[in-house]
């Protein structure tokens, strides 16, 4: 006859599970490394998008932040939505140009992220400054995986634009570490 006896079933069935126990946390490290990268992402995005926005309007562009936005029409405009990317109107007022970053929810998070303005020329610089920006603009980390569970987006001379992942348990340094992903 041909059929399967109850202990190759149970051998197949512990065979089985021991493998799915072994491949859900590394699915689980993946999915959750994989949506820090695309929020680090979508900030290098926004961060594009002002600067050439800002260029094309000769105007004033802001990359909101997620606190701490000011009370400039700007900073008011951004109220605490996250990457979004507002341009001064040439009546003073403020408009949308892009709605923030896509996926910064749960179990992903955000500190020190800076606000910048992008002028005509198209180099940014914190709110108040006036050279251009050099530094951390934003630290993306989950506490869901235990390594390499932060993305940190760096901005030199006000417009070349960085990623770094960081490999240590501590937050995204204010300088850009050397060497820092592109």
């Amino acid at each position: 006859m041909g059929g399967f006896t109850l202990i190759e079933l149970m051998v197949t069935l512990t065979v089985a599970v021991i493998l799915i126990a072994i491949a859900i946390p590394s699915f689980n490290y993946l999915t959750v490394s994989n949506k820090l990268t695309t929020v680090a992402n979508g900030l290098v995005t926004a961060l594009n998008t002002a600067r050439l926005e800002a260029i094309k309007r000769n105007n004033l562009v802001t990359i909101c932040s997620n606190t701490g936005n000011g009370s400039d029409t700007l900073g008011t405009a951004c109220g605490t939505q996250a990457g979004a990317v507002y341009a001064t109107l040439p009546d003073g007022s403020a408009t949308l140009i892009n709605a923030g970053i896509v996926g910064l929810a749960a179990p992903v998070s955000v500190q020190n992220f800076t606000r910048l303005n992008f002028s005509g020329q198209g180099l940014g610089t914190a709110v108040g400054a006036n050279s251009p920006y050099t530094g951390l603009v934003a630290d993306f980390f989950t506490t869901k995986i235990s390594s390499n569970n932060r993305r940190c987006v760096y901005i030199a001379t006000g417009s070349v634009v960085r990623t770094c992942t960081v490999t240590s348990t501590g937050a995204c340094p204010n300088a850009q570490p050397n060497p820092c992903n592109q």
